[in-house]
């Protein structure tokens, strides 16, 4: 089992560009789908905790999975797994910084990856709103709407939006006719 988290959190890792973002439905994919060591609520769980907590989203998030799948040794394994594909790539650039950072062919490649990663993010957010959508709770739309004209037309910081929106996650979400 933690040969299996170390490969598929390699592999994901060292395949995915444009953040920890894109990787949660991949982690999803694998552990929910794939390996069937989570369900969907207890990853989609982890992956609010991993985006919610100061560090990488990928790296929180592997943690948090590794550790529910397999403790303590699963959240090293997990992290470990998720942190060297990009340093070994970031130090195989280093050596190679200006031919990389010149060479237009690369930057194309990079333009194109960058919309494979956006699409894989919309992805996600209507795959979210789809599940609110089928629960028929007006409130999680409600603090959507909220979150994204507050941002957007008020420029109100994310980490206000988050822990006000926690906050009435924990007044409300625990009754059931709310959840």
């Amino acid at each position: 089992m933690y040969w299996q988290l170390f490969k598929s959190n390699f592999i994901i890792s060292a395949f995915t560009i444009g953040g920890g973002y894109v990787i949660i439905p991949l982690m999803k994919a694998k552990v929910v789908d794939e390996y069937h060591w989570l369900t969907d609520e207890e990853a989609l769980n982890l992956a609010a905790i991993g985006q919610s907590a100061p560090g990488l989203v990928a790296v929180n998030t592997a943690i948090g999975i590794g550790y529910k799948i397999g403790g303590i040794k699963g959240a090293l394994v997990g992290v470990l797994a998720t942190a060297l594909p990009p340093l070994i790539t970031i130090t195989a650039i280093s050596y190679a910084y200006t031919a990389f950072c010149d060479n237009q062919y690369v930057q194309y490649v990079l333009k194109g990856m960058q919309c494979g990663a956006t699409a894989i993010i919309i992805n996600v957010v209507l795959d979210l709103i789809k599940k609110q959508w089928q629960k028929k709770l007006l409130l999680p739309f409600v603090l959507i709407a909220v979150a994204l004209a507050a941002h957007f037309f008020f420029h109100v910081n994310l980490m206000y939006l988050l822990l006000l929106n926690g906050l009435i996650g924990l007044i409300f979400m625990k009754d059931k006719k709310y959840n």
